[in-house]
């Protein structure tokens, strides 16, 4: 059985009113005209048309792409926006009720985006409005650089560089420039901007089913804001050579999409397009930049990241580049109170970003540490149980995300890894293998440096105990007894500052019976490797034991009862493991 796509709506056919509703509860500078919700039209709650002085720019098309294009009603962009159903171009009768409403004696600008039916239905209503008196100008806008040129009639379509366009003309509107100039800028910029667009799936209409189109290992180049099929379906890159393709696509010389060459300045969009969640907007803009500035040898001088123009809930993102002068650049610094016009982004930025050194610690040690030239027995012995515990940790990379996954935030495994590769690297070059307490103390720094969030906290804690309590024994050979000494002191460290205990569903339910049984088992006088590879049994019972505890720490305290009965706790499984992999190790060196 198929079914509609989960989506936080009540009936699909109101989703453009109640967002509109919506949209004027929240900013009190917008209003919409009666007549709503046939008539969807939003505009400045501060515009009357018999007495607004100034050309009221006016927008709009298929609703599905917000912010745009209401979000960007306000004083210095646009006057109002027509808001027609989802992917669908807004009627007539709406457009010209918009005209009428903001067009006072200066008259008005509707930009439009390259769609068939925008053309049409804005065309018919500027007629219209004319023959009614009103003074009114067109800017068709149709930047995208995906597809050869055409040869029909259609044209290039209009995508997220048509709301660079907005600010200009917004701008230029609010200085009190007259119509036919204002007019003349706003299809200057036009001509300035070009556009592509890439996605990993397509958008999911309201109330209907998601396409397969793509299926999971392919990615589309070139595709538009209506989830129409692009120029090409690939196999999905890293987003470093996606940059690359679209860069050269847009700025192909052959093409001659845009009247940009080397030594040009320029404006970057990188534009979400509605399911990219930021960081891998920030992470395409930060791969964009370089190359501009590097590869084609231009200026960038402004760059806006975000979501500006979407395509519902579309996985992808576009890139719109745009040539620019110090006049345009103005026109994008100028004021504006549209509520979805990024703040923080104008202002000239230095040709290369000057990174902050990273202050030095006020403790750094007189030495740095280094592995010796020939290990100790201890030494050996230490290596072979921080070699087998991190290669374990990094075979349950995948089990131990699964597990996260149910009851947590899914990253547990790749967590660990990362702590477990960067021990291993590090241990061949830093770690002073024949002193115990300084190892687990360079232990705790690379963990600290690669892990992160608060697992790495945690074992750096674990670590910075342990290494307390051995350095504390610094005179003498370290003993099996001070080893358990240590894990003692760890846990009690990292239950102090984590606030967790025997119970809680935590790494501490495996490492605590650990202790427990290596502490018991060594005072009783019984063989240390004996008694270490015990309390590895009894760790792994612990860890197991967490599917039947109820998580009263972490993430997983908010997890159902019924979910956390399904799976171990990753944390307590991972020490478990590594725990366990480091006491055969031990015993597999005494043993030959």
């Amino acid at each position: 059985m198929v079914f509609a796509a989960k989506k936080f709506i009540n009936n699909p056919s109101d989703v453009v009113t109640e967002f509109i509703e919506g949209l004027v509860e929240t900013y009190p500078g917008l209003q919409y005209l009666d007549g709503f919700p046939e008539v969807k039209v939003v505009l400045r709650a501060d515009v009357a048309a018999e007495k607004y002085d100034k050309v009221a720019i006016i927008s709009g098309g298929g609703s599905g792409h917000e912010p745009a294009h209401a979000g960007y009603v306000g004083e210095g962009m646009l006057t109002a926006a027509i808001c027609g159903d989802v992917f669908a171009s807004p009627p007539v009768d709406s457009i010209l009720a918009g005209i009428r409403a903001v067009t006072g004696t200066e008259g008005c600008l509707l930009i439009v985006k390259n769609y068939t039916g925008d053309r049409l239905n804005f065309g018919l209503a500027a007629e219209q409005a004319k023959s009614e008196g009103y003074k009114v100008e067109t800017v068709i806008v149709g930047e995208d650089c995906a597809l050869p040129p055409p040869r029909g009639i259609a044209g290039r379509r209009g995508l997220a560089g048509t709301v660079l366009v907005h600010k200009v003309a917004g701008a230029a509107a609010e200085a009190g420039l007259s119509l036919e100039k204002v007019a003349a800028e706003a299809k200057c910029a036009s001509e300035m901007i070009g556009t592509m667009g890439v996605a990993l799936s397509v958008c999911t209409l309201p109330g209907q089913v998601t396409s397969d189109r793509l299926g999971a290992e392919k990615m589309e180049l070139g595709l538009g804001i209506h989830g129409e099929p692009g120029a090409a379906v690939v196999d999905v890159q890293p987003v470093d050579v996606v940059v690359s393709h679209v860069l050269k696509q847009i700025l192909n010389p052959e093409t001659n999409y845009v009247p940009i060459t080397r030594g040009n300045r320029v404006v970057l969009m990188v534009n979400g397009l509605g399911g990219t969640p930021l960081m891998e907007l920030m992470i395409a803009t930060g791969k964009a930049v370089p190359k501009l500035q590097l590869e084609f040898g231009l200026a960038v001088d402004r760059v806006y990241t975000g979501f500006f123009m979407t395509s519902l809930d579309m996985a992808g993102f576009s890139i719109s580049i745009m040539k620019a002068d110090q006049s345009i650049l103005d026109r994008l610094d100028a004021p504006t109170k549209a509520p979805n016009w990024p703040v923080g982004s104008d202002g000239n930025r230095p040709p290369p970003k000057i990174h902050v050194p990273v202050p030095p610690s006020l403790s750094v040690k007189a030495e740095s540490q280094s592995r010796p030239h020939e290990l100790s027995k201890e030494g050996r012995i230490l290596e072979a149980a921080i070699q087998a515990a991190a290669t374990v940790i990094i075979s349950l990379k995948d089990s131990l995300n699964e597990w996260d996954g149910k009851v947590g935030d899914g990253d547990c495994g790749s967590t660990m890894y990362r702590g477990a590769t960067a021990i291993l690297e590090d241990m061949k070059n830093y770690y002073p293998l024949n002193d115990a307490a300084e190892t687990v103390n360079e232990i705790g720094s690379s963990v600290r440096r690669a892990m992160g969030g608060t697992s790495g906290i945690i074992y750096h804690l674990l670590c910075k105990a342990a290494y307390a309590e051995l350095k504390a024994k610094a005179q003498s050979d370290i003993t099996p007894k001070h080893w358990s000494e240590a894990l003692k002191s760890s846990i009690t460290s990292v239950s102090k500052y984590g606030g967790a205990t025997a119970g809680y569903r935590t790494m501490l339910d495996a490492l605590i019976p650990a202790s427990q049984v290596l502490e018991e088992k060594l005072s009783a006088g019984e063989d240390p490797i004996a008694a270490f590879i015990l309390s590895a049994e009894a760790a792994t019972a612990g860890a197991e034991s967490t599917i039947q505890m109820q998580a009263q720490a972490g993430r997983s305290s908010y997890v159902s009862a019924e979910i956390l009965a399904t799976v171990p706790d990753p944390g307590a499984m991972a020490a478990a493991g590594w725990f366990s992999a480091a006491a055969r190790a031990v015993k597999e060196q005494y043993q030959s």
